[in-house]
């Protein structure tokens, strides 16, 4: 999350914000499956009148379309809604270094990052495989934890690699 697509500063209540403000409900809909669109669309129009009232129920109607996009979000990504979060989570260091990549189209201070990260995650991971070879042979306990460790870093390895090479439709929000 880390991705903050479910909060009141994210990418998807920032899109369906200026959906409602511009009156054009294309702005949100690439947010959410295309078998939502229509969900989407009559929740805005029923939304939409309301702005113009300004007030509460206009505050009403604007949370509770950002909730309805929100929910349809997360149910495209196959991850429960849990409801809105508030703005200015902490979303870790990443995020926003790719948001400014995005922003930019200079992605060094994400790669940067994430190998500085990474180098540092696979050594820590290997180190505890090499200090338990040395034991491994004392008892099937201490060959057990060498296995386990042993086993773990090379799936975190796995799982890295995919990741990195997985389809362009990879994230959770």
């Amino acid at each position: 999350m880390p991705p903050h697509c479910d909060s009141l500063d994210g990418p998807v209540v920032t899109a369906a914000r200026e959906a409602l403000t511009t009156a054009d409900v294309e702005l949100v809909l690439p947010y959410v499956p295309a078998g939502s669109e229509d969900e989407i669309r009559n929740a805005f129009d029923r939304v939409s009148p309301l702005q113009q009232a300004g007030g509460e129920p206009a505050a009403l109607a604007r949370q509770w379309f950002f909730e309805t996009v929100v929910r349809l979000h997360r149910a495209g990504e196959n991850a429960p809604y849990t409801g809105l979060k508030p703005a200015g989570l902490d979303v870790g260091p990443v995020i926003p270094l790719a948001e400014r990549a995005v922003a930019t189209g200079d992605v060094e201070e994400v790669y940067r990052r994430l190998t500085v990260d990474l180098h540092a995650e696979l050594t820590r991971r290997l180190r505890r495989v090499r200090d338990l070879a040395a034991a491994r042979r004392t008892s099937v306990a201490a060959a057990r934890e060498y296995v386990d460790a042993m086993l773990a870093f090379e799936v975190f390895s796995h799982r890295v690699y995919r990741m990195l090479h997985a389809g362009p439709r990879v994230h959770a929000g």
